[in-house]
């Protein structure tokens, strides 16, 4: 049973040229994709990214940076109850212990130098922070001022094992009896 591409497509999508390799011919219609054509907002958004400045990028992400440190700095997570704002969700819904959760302590810790107690709070951010500010520095810097210093390329192996480890690492931190419970925060 052969059936036209246009027959199983809706009127508004039968009349686009379709775009990409050929399909076998015994595909069903709606595997066939329209070519997407970007509308208004799209276009006025690639418009002004053609048109911006090479430095408003880093600088864009560099007050992005500065406003969660400078959040960090003025609401002292550490002194903050168990049930102030802004909370975990999922730490106050069941009691685990989020992935995420102790990462704004810990930065507001690395903030005040104190690496013991920020790596006792989240031990992969604490990890991470001095990977993601080379990156950044070396990308700000070869944007901006043409810099040549070397980029950290990570493998999918590397962020696999990460991930990996992140995940482990999160498990751990629920376990209610010792060792791990020293991680619960």
């Amino acid at each position: 049973m052969s059936t036209a591409v246009g027959d199983a497509l809706p009127p508004w999508l039968a009349d686009q040229p379709l775009q990409g390799p050929p399909v076998p011919p015994d595909w069903p219609a709606y595997r066939h994709y329209p070519v997407a054509h970007p509308d208004r907002l799209t276009r006025f958004f690639d418009r002004l990214a053609t048109r911006s400045p090479v430095w408003l990028a880093p600088l864009a992400v560099l007050a992005c940076m500065g406003g969660a440190v400078g959040y960090t700095l003025v609401t002292d997570p550490v002194q903050a109850e168990a049930g102030a704002e802004p909370t975990c969700l999922l730490k106050y819904v069941t009691g685990f212990v989020c992935p995420g959760c102790g990462g704004t302590r810990a930065a507001w810790y690395l903030l005040h130098g104190d690496l013991p107690a920020a790596a006792r709070h989240h031990a992969v951010f604490v990890f991470a922070v001095p990977f993601l500010l080379y990156m950044y520095v070396a990308w700000a810097g070869r944007k901006v001022f043409r810099w040549r210093i070397r980029q950290l390329s990570i493998s999918s192996a590397v962020m696999i094992t990460f991930m990996a480890v992140w995940a482990v690492w999160s498990i751990l931190r629920n376990l209610p009896w010792a060792p791990f419970t020293a991680f619960y925060v």
